[in-house]
Order: structure tokens, then C-alpha cells, then sequence
């Protein structure tokens, strides 16, 4: 019987941990792939998620090897862009950046995209865009000057985080909330049981678990 593969999540993010813990998966190795994420001339957004995640992986895939981790293994990336039109917003890093995107959503719809990428043991890329939509509040001066003292948009794309304050302000969200938040669910799990990893026989170690 051949042995289960082990997950590297190419992510040192808590958010991405975080959410994979709450569908019962821990990931047996953890190999942050830190890549340059400048959008390139004229690319779009959905192409710059999906190439972010692909670049993610196979960074993380190129290391695992340099450190013996690639036998068995399955590798996954993902990378969320929020852009008004053709318009990429940053992951803001200075309170100008973040003004500039919390005026440009204000009251009206944005998008998220979502890149998912998982290589298979035999090397093969399964990829994916989540494509989510989301109607903020029109925000008032007070608001906006209240949620910049947060310092909760530092580093988030788009300049905020939907699973703190700034969930406040979401009027509508139509597509996948955890890919919002950094990685979906759905697709995640998908992607991994049809490549033999025991997603649901995890959930049988999850607390409260009293069987059937």
C-alpha cells in the first residue's frame, strides 16, 4: 500500500494555515516561497493571481528539493489580487497606500481573484481562478481615518482584511469568502482528494467528533 503523500503549503501565512486548520489539514512542512510580485506590463489581474500562484509553488517545489523534501510530496500556493476594472491595488504598506485604496472602494464593487495552484506528486500543475465580487459601504471620512489608526490594512492586498474590521464594510460578496480571506476552500479540497490525500479521514480527529 503505498503511503500517503505529505503537504507543503507554499505560504508562511497564519490567515492560509489558519483556514486549512478549519477543514481538519495540518500541511506536514511549511516552505514559505517569497517571489516578486510586480504585476507585469499591462497584465491582467486574473492572469497575475494565477501566475503568482504558480510562481509560489514551484519556488517552494525548487527549494523542497535543495532540502530532500520533494519525494511524495504534493505543493500548494495560492495568491489573491483585488482590483477595481483592469486597476491592480497594492497589499498596502503605507498609510498613503491604504487611503488610496479604501477611497477607490468605497461604495462601489470590487473583485478579488483568487490563484490556486497544487503539484501533484507526478509534477502536474492543477490550477484554478476564484473570481469574487464584493460591494463595499461608501465610506465616510470618519470611518476611513478610524479604520487607517487600525493598521489592520499593513501588508493585505487591496489595502484590508474582510475577516477583521473591515468586514463592516461588505455590502455584498458574491463567489468565495475564504479566498477572499487567502485560500479556497472548496477548490483546496478538491484539488487535494482527488489527488489521494486523506482530507476527510482527518475530520474523524476533529474535537467534538462523537461518530455516527
Amino acid at each position: 500500500m503505498a503511503r500517503r503523500p505529505d503537504l507543503i503549503l507554499a505560504s508562511s501565512s497564519p490567515r492560509r494555515l489558519a483556514l486549512l486548520n478549519q477543514v481538519g489539514i495540518e500541511p506536514e512542512h511549511l516552505v514559505p516561497a517569497n517571489v516578486d510580485e510586480t504585476p507585469e506590463r499591462n497584465e491582467l489581474p486574473r492572469r497575475l493571481a494565477q501566475r503568482l500562484a504558480d510562481l509560489k509553488a514551484l519556488t517552494a517545489q525548487h527549494k523542497a528539493r535543495q532540502t530532500g523534501l520533494s519525494e511524495n510530496t504534493l505543493i500548494l500556493a495560492a495568491d489573491t489580487v483585488v482590483a477595481v476594472g483592469r486597476r491592480i491595488l497594492p497589499k498596502a504598506e503605507t498609510m498613503e497606500e491604504a487611503a488610496t485604496c479604501l477611497k477607490l472602494l468605497s461604495g462601489r464593487t470590487h473583485r478579488v481573484f483568487t490563484g490556486l495552484t497544487l503539484i501533484s506528486t507526478s509534477g502536474r500543475l492543477r490550477r484554478r481562478i476564484i473570481d469574487t465580487r464584493i460591494r463595499f459601504k461608501r465610506l465616510s471620512s470618519k470611518e476611513m481615518e478610524a479604520y487607517l489608526a487600525s493598521a489592520e490594512w499593513r501588508g493585505k492586498a487591496g489595502g484590508y482584511a474582510i475577516q477583521g474590521i473591515a468586514g463592516s464594510f461588505v455590502v455584498k460578496l458574491t463567489g468565495s469568502y475564504s479566498a477572499v480571506v487567502g485560500l479556497p476552500l472548496f477548490e483546496t479540497v478538491q484539488f487535494l482528494g482527488a489527488e489521494g490525500y486523506p482530507v476527510h479521514f482527518n475530520w474523524l480527529n476533529q474535537p467534538g467528533f462523537t461518530g455516527v
